[in-house]
């Protein structure tokens, strides 16, 4: 008796990218759904608040040191500790005269809205398929990083099909801000606070101290102020109007045979 064929096994596909043709001829792809554009205008409403609030909390003591103690004549960083005037000007900070005591619940107000957040943006791309379909590269983009790296020197942005999706660079850099650059901001501030030090020593002891949490929380934030920037020139090189439409419609336009939109 012969035995009957195997059914079939067909590889999954990713759910189709919905598309739509504008009425000047170009094609229109929906990239961002509505819950990351509200993660995302969320992320700038809440870094307006932590960064000015940050630099009004160092300048209550504007130098950085390694270890449990801070060794007050041998600092890592000096911002201006011997100064009479701040080290950061008050156009910068939040609030914009000196107080520790407002700076603070500033910060740790927003800080605790931006993990929220966070956690909830993670959850979303896992559940959603978003994070696989969407911000992990492939492995033969990976051995393609040098070319990539060079074009983006070159203000070479993808066409094509290709301009469809995040390329390498972008999927590399929101990886490392999400599961790397943010998680170290949050645990080493969870460290540098008195009360989750009493209850999670383990964070103190993991950091080399509340010192050396403190200047990595510094190092962190300054990682997060460089990938806004180029993330704002990446923007304006690519064309402003275009991504800012496609990050408040989420519908991102491509000119017509499938080159990126820049007007």
């Amino acid at each position: 008796m012969e035995a009957a064929p195997a059914p079939s096994v067909e590889p999954q596909v990713p759910t189709r990218v919905r598309e739509r043709v504008l009425n000047d001829g170009r094609t229109a792809v929906y990239r961002h759904p509505l819950p990351v554009r509200v993660w995302h205008w969320i992320n700038v409403l809440c870094l307006l608040v932590l960064i000015p609030s940050g630099l009004q909390i160092l300048n209550a003591h504007p130098a950085l040191y390694w270890g449990n103690a801070s060794t007050f004549g041998t600092p890592w960083v000096d911002f201006g500790l011997q100064r009479d005037a701040p080290a950061f000007p008050s156009w910068i900070t939040l609030p914009s005269w000196q107080d520790l005591a407002d700076g603070r619940t500033w910060h740790i107000f927003f800080a605790w809205i931006f993990v929220a957040s966070g956690l909830a943006y993670v959850i979303y791309a896992f559940a959603s398929g978003r994070f696989q379909s969407m911000l992990w590269p492939s492995g033969r983009e990976l051995r393609g990083i040098g070319r990539s790296i060079l074009d983006h020197l070159r203000l070479r942005f993808p066409e094509g099909e290709e301009a469809r999706r995040y390329n390498l660079l972008q999927k590399l850099s929101y990886l490392a801000v999400l599961f790397l650059v943010l998680p170290l901001m949050v645990a080493t501030g969870l460290t540098m606070s008195p009360g989750m030090d009493a209850r999670l020593h383990f964070l103190t002891e993991l950091f080399g101290g509340r010192q050396s949490a403190r200047t990595i929380h510094f190092l962190t934030a300054c990682a997060l102020v460089l990938f806004i920037l180029v993330h704002l020139a990446a923007m304006l090189a690519a064309g402003p109007l275009n991504e800012l439409r496609s990050i408040v419609t989420g519908w991102f336009a491509l000119a017509r045979g499938g080159r990126e939109e820049t007007r």
